[in-house]
């Protein structure tokens, strides 16, 4: 493969899920043709694999998607939350009493979330950047030198190239982040969630919910089924990793029985509608998330746990936030891959990361466990939240990613 002249309109991302995705298409969008946007993954062309897993798109999220020119094809797979309710209780108690409810709506007629499948987004996004003109390769980078004016680039392949800027968004495993040589600041929680699909006789409206359980929280969450009402939710089932193994071998009888006695029976009979998987948790920051023609993205940057479903919007916002300074350094004639361009990317970020990390991680450790003067202290805590509406709406604009100035993108203007 011939290597490009001019390395400085040129960017490469290594990574091609959601957050991925996402950033090709934004820069490729506002630079475009005169601008070349490598987006890197051996997957990129493979066909779609089952995949039971699903995400709280919030408000901020969905306007950035919906500028974005992604939203419509995917809103009729989208399910608006209109309503959140959180209880706290033991797993065989008979009454699960309601400590907090949250309105859904940010603003009269816009939720603060939509659940939305992975699949189904991946799909639109990817769809968008073959439109869009954005260099999709199947292969994965297998390293990097940066240079003066360039970052040198090896795929696996053995293929070479030359950029402005390398993003690596290859997961919390990034070798890149590793070559980069980033440390990573970080734990595993004794904890994994366990992921499925379920349908059930009655329908959801909208309504998601959180039991709070000894061994963590078990989250029901509201599904489309093309229907109004819907008939299916995503169960994120927080368990200790001890337990996870026995529970993943029983049969599907048995399965759905614990599930069923988790989930309660509000919702009438339950089925399984997908395969039941399980994926380890835990907590890390990088302890930079740019250097030199090097950005960290989503995962790559930041992991957290899924307590507060804030996971992918954290990424979705490093995406509004890099897009924005490099299509501002491009305009202005400037290096998009210096590292004072990129600095302003991290200032941006890192605060609201690391934020966001200790409040998950605080939360899991104060709900994960059955110590009466605990389980006391913050039922009262739940409780007067729910009699304070104005801390009800501050925690509500916060997770729906419109609080303060979000970046263009996440306040739905184009770049």
């Amino acid at each position: 493969m011939a290597v490009v002249p001019d390395a400085s309109m040129r960017i490469v991302i290594a990574g091609g899920g959601i957050a991925g995705l996402s950033l090709a298409l934004a820069l490729k969008q506002a630079l475009g043709a005169g601008f070349a946007v490598v987006l890197a993954d051996p997957g990129v062309n493979a066909a779609p694999k089952p995949d039971n897993r699903a995400y709280a798109v919030a408000a901020g999220a969905r306007s950035m998607l919906e500028t974005l020119g992604v939203w419509e094809a995917v809103s009729g797979h989208a399910q608006a939350m209109m309503e959140m309710v959180i209880s706290d209780s033991r797993t065989n108690d008979a009454v699960r009493p309601i400590f907090l409810t949250f309105d859904g709506e940010v603003e009269p007629g816009q939720p603060f979330a939509h659940m939305v499948e992975n699949a189904a987004l991946v799909a639109e996004l990817k769809a968008a950047c073959e439109r869009a003109g954005v260099d999709l390769r199947p292969v994965g980078v297998r390293g990097f030198a940066v240079e003066d004016e360039a970052v040198a680039i090896t795929f696996a392949d053995g293929a070479e190239d030359k950029a402005a800027l390398l993003v690596a968004a290859d997961g919390a495993r990034s070798r890149l982040r590793e070559q980069a040589g980033i440390g990573w600041v970080g734990w595993n929680y004794p904890q994994s969630g366990i992921v499925a699909t379920i349908g059930h006789e009655r329908p959801h409206h909208g309504r998601a919910v959180e039991h709070f359980l000894p061994s963590g929280p078990f989250a029901i969450l509201p599904l489309s089924d093309g229907g109004r009402l819907g008939h299916r939710s995503s169960i994120v089932w927080t368990e200790r990793t001890g337990n996870v193994a026995p529970l993943l071998s029983l049969d599907a009888q048995d399965m759905l029985a614990e599930i069923e006695m988790r989930f309660g029976f509000e919702l009438g009979e339950i089925t399984l509608e997908s395969p039941v998987s399980a994926h380890p948790l835990g907590f890390g920051v990088a302890r930079r998330f740019v250097d030199q023609r090097f950005a960290l993205l989503g995962d790559a940057a930041h992991l957290i746990h899924p307590i507060a479903g804030q996971g992918l919007n954290l990424g979705l916002k490093d995406v509004a936030a890099l897009a924005e300074v490099i299509v501002d350094a491009a305009r202005l004639g400037l290096d998009a891959g210096a590292l004072d361009v990129l600095e302003d990317y991290e200032t941006a970020r890192r605060f609201d990361t690391v934020a966001m990390g200790a409040v998950t991680d605080g939360l899991n450790r104060l709900f994960s466990n059955d110590a009466t003067p605990l389980r006391l202290a913050r039922d009262l805590g739940l409780g007067l939240v729910d009699r304070l509406p104005g801390l009800k709406r501050f925690f509500i604009r916060e997770a729906a990613g419109v609080a303060g100035a979000p970046p263009r993108l996440l306040r739905g203007e184009t770049l």
